[in-house]
């Protein structure tokens, strides 16, 4: 079953790319229109509801049994052992702003981002895929990926900034080489592959719903995922917990980081 479910989650990304790339052909415009608030009290954007509406459907239509925690439905029952823990649209802003760089991300698991046994990144815009299977390895476009044993000279990261920034990003954004790239999926895939050396997260924001794939890919390429008090990062999959996010390829990197 597990391995029908890894294949449901592909077909479900797909087809939730496929129908956002479809709709920014015609109605870009509506995009960034707010049409109504998301189950954790958000506001939703018309490519939210594109991308969600894309997924639901096409869960519902599947013999798979699965329950499925999403940004805009909430958490939907289907009496189902595992659960899709799914983002839609990771990086709203971007996607209607018309910056490229917003995924479809879906973790496979039970109860806690811990558990998560496959997860699937997809940058919408590229095309680009990323994967992990516990215990099997992370893959980026069907090839096998690891972060690099040492970082680069000169440091570079993503941090968040904004409204969401704490003290910590910003003394990084005064010393170090830095980016803030506005999905937080994507980012932790980046540093999977060794394009970022680490994503910092300072304040209690981040969801389940923005992590469970790219944390499960990122550890299975080898980095860390912590908090900013540099505890192996869990979490419940429910939308009303937030949590800090310290994502490295080692564990120096943290250490310098939260200290």
């Amino acid at each position: 079953m597990k391995g029908n479910l890894n294949i449901l989650a592909n077909k479900t990304a797909e087809v939730v790319a496929r129908k956002v790339k479809k709709s920014a052909a015609s109605e870009f415009h509506k995009f960034g229109n707010n049409v109504g608030l998301g189950a954790d009290g958000t506001v939703t954007k018309y490519v939210d509801k594109i991308a969600e509406d894309a997924a639901i459907n096409y869960l519902n239509k599947s013999k798979i049994k699965i329950n499925v925690l999403s940004e805009e439905a909430g958490f939907i029952d289907n009496g189902a052992e595992y659960t899709f823990v799914l983002d839609p649209l990771d990086g709203t802003r971007n996607a209607y702003r018309g910056i490229p760089f917003y995924s479809v991300s879906i973790g496979v698991g039970k109860k806690t981002l811990s558990d998560v046994e496959y997860g699937i990144v997809k940058n919408i815009p590229t095309g680009d895929v990323f994967t992990a299977e516990k215990g099997f390895g992370a893959f980026y476009n069907n090839k096998k990926i690891g972060v690099p044993e040492v970082p680069d000279k000169e440091i570079l990261s993503s941090l968040t900034l904004g409204k969401n920034y704490d003290k910590t990003a910003l003394k990084f954004a005064k010393k170090e080489k830095v980016r803030s790239l506005g999905c937080a999926s994507l980012e932790m895939c980046m540093v999977a592959i060794g394009a970022l050396d680490f994503y910092f997260v300072g304040n209690e924001y981040l969801r389940v719903i923005d992590i469970a794939a790219s944390t499960l890919i990122l550890r299975e390429a080898g980095g860390i995922v912590t908090n900013i008090f540099g505890e192996e990062l869990d979490i419940r999959f429910s939308l009303n917990e937030r949590t800090s996010v310290v994502a490295a390829c080692n564990m120096d990197i943290i250490k310098e980081i939260i200290n």
